[in-house]
């Protein structure tokens, strides 16, 4: 193991900027900041969502989910670093194939919300969409060489798609409630 931070107010931020693993610093509005606090935002609602009573093989996949989440952190503290490997990706795309798989058809549009579960799970999916989006913006102002790096947007895409999967399966007791187009509503009387 690397060395740790042992002291947490290191006042070194107080100048607007923070450090990277490298040793670098950076401003605390840089796209790879933005990226980093998206994915702990992330990593945050997933251990909310894990508060919750999930059935074990969720609960079990989320705490595996959220280890991953902070090597796809550390790859972003530590430019050029691969720690996230397309394994992970495989991992997610398997849950993602055997969750579906337990569910009815999609017949229209999803409202987040639902039992609590299913709407936590919502609002991870969301997070998880804004994280994936600023990846991409870091990517582009500075690219993530190499395919381990690619990982890091293939995981956070296949992610996003794999809560969603979990809200439906999570509301599944409880119903899901579909949109309705405001076009098919009648007039009031």
């Amino acid at each position: 193991m690397g060395q740790r931070l042992t002291r947490i107010a290191t006042r070194t931020g107080d100048d607007g900027s923070t450090g990277l693993a490298d040793g670098r610093r950076v401003p605390k509005h840089h796209p790879r900041i933005q990226a980093l606090g998206e994915v702990d935002e992330l990593n945050s609602f997933i251990g909310l969502l894990r508060a919750e009573a999930l059935p074990g093989d969720i609960d079990a996949l989320l705490a595996q989910i959220q280890q991953r989440l902070f090597d796809l952190g550390g790859a972003l503290a530590l430019p050029g670093r691969a720690i996230l490997s397309d394994t992970a990706v495989l991992r997610i795309d398997e849950a993602l194939e055997a969750f579906n798989a337990r569910l009815p058809p999609l017949a229209e549009f999803i409202l987040p919300g639902g039992a609590r579960p299913a709407a936590l799970a919502h609002v991870c999916r969301a997070v998880c969409r804004r994280a994936e989006r600023a990846l991409a913006a870091l990517h582009q102002s500075e690219p993530l060489p190499g395919s381990a790096n690619d990982a890091l947007l293939r995981y956070l895409n296949r992610l996003s798609d794999l809560l969603f999967v979990l809200a439906r399966a999570l509301g599944q007791t409880q119903g899901e409630t579909y949109w309705q187009s405001a076009r098919l509503e009648r007039p009031p009387h």
